[in-house]
């Protein structure tokens, strides 16, 4: 798989960013719709109504009904389902657990058109030539990277950890400077956390990482990148991506309450409307 990793790390950048700002701006008038409504002597709160503001003041990472995992989205759209904000210390996720929250990543509804906006910059340079242009070559390369993102999915965060009894989840630091939180970022890919909670090689990430390489070069690529160094390149550019991808969500909870708070204060002020 020949990939040119600079023009496509930033036209995904790029695009992730005009979705965030997409998606950012279409929650604004939804959050303005109360304050324009009510009155200067508007009744005190509810205690339902506090409840509900404390519980949008609570972490990006939402726990949803399967513990340890949450309902969070990177840019607001892609799965971060395995990745807690200041998660402490949780109770280690069964293997039932890790498989179900991998299929639920792979498979939302937001992956479908992301992998077809890979494919169609996979296409517009022609990586991997066997498999032609036109519609026909459009579709082998997102069959492709649609079973290539899946594969390595379950390999690094469902198979080998239950086999390893590694966590799979990304625990974000949340705190230090930003040298520190980038370099804490990018060794999770190296080290990680045990079921029983302690610290081990990851070899979920870096062993998944090679067999998943390996079965999708020398299975359903075309036969000339069946090579030894195209396995090992395609390996160490998808390390690269997963390396980038968790530095991202080390930081994501900053921008997403930078984000929201920037909405917040474009929200106009009810006018007083005493005599």
């Amino acid at each position: 798989m020949s990939i040119n990793f600079v023009p496509r790390a930033i036209a995904s950048f790029v695009f992730l960013s005009l979705i965030s700002l997409s998606s950012a701006a279409q929650q604004s008038p939804d959050q303005t719709a109360p304050a324009a409504s009510q009155s200067p002597s508007a009744a005190p709160q509810s205690p339902s109504t506090k409840d509900n503001d404390n519980q949008n003041k609570k972490s990006t990472s939402v726990p949803d009904k399967n513990a340890g995992t949450s309902n969070d989205r990177l840019f607001y759209t892609l799965p971060n389902f395995l990745t807690l904000e200041k998660g402490g210390h949780p109770p280690p996720l069964t293997s039932k657990e890790k498989f179900k929250v991998v299929f639920r990543g792979s498979f939302d509804p937001v992956e479908y058109p992301w992998y077809g906006f890979l494919a169609a910059i996979s296409q517009a340079e022609n990586s991997e030539p066997g498999y032609g242009q036109g519609w026909a070559g459009y579709g082998k390369r997102y069959g492709a990277a649609f079973a290539d993102g899946t594969i390595e999915n379950f390999l690094t965060g469902a198979i080998l950890p239950s086999m390893l009894h590694q966590d799979p989840r990304f625990f974000q630091l949340g705190h230090g400077s930003f040298a520190h939180r980038t370099f804490y970022a990018v060794t999770r890919n190296i080290v990680t956390r045990t079921d029983s909670g302690g610290s081990q090689f990851n070899y979920s990430e870096i062993v998944g990482g090679g067999m998943s390489a390996f079965i999708s070069t020398y299975s359903y690529h075309p036969s000339a990148d069946k090579t030894i160094s195209n396995t090992m390149s395609v390996w160490a550019t998808q390390y690269a991506y997963d390396t980038i991808t968790i530095v991202v969500k080390e930081f994501w909870p900053d921008i997403h309450r930078k984000l929201s708070h920037k909405h917040i204060e474009e929200v106009p002020h009810p006018v007083d409307a005493k005599p």
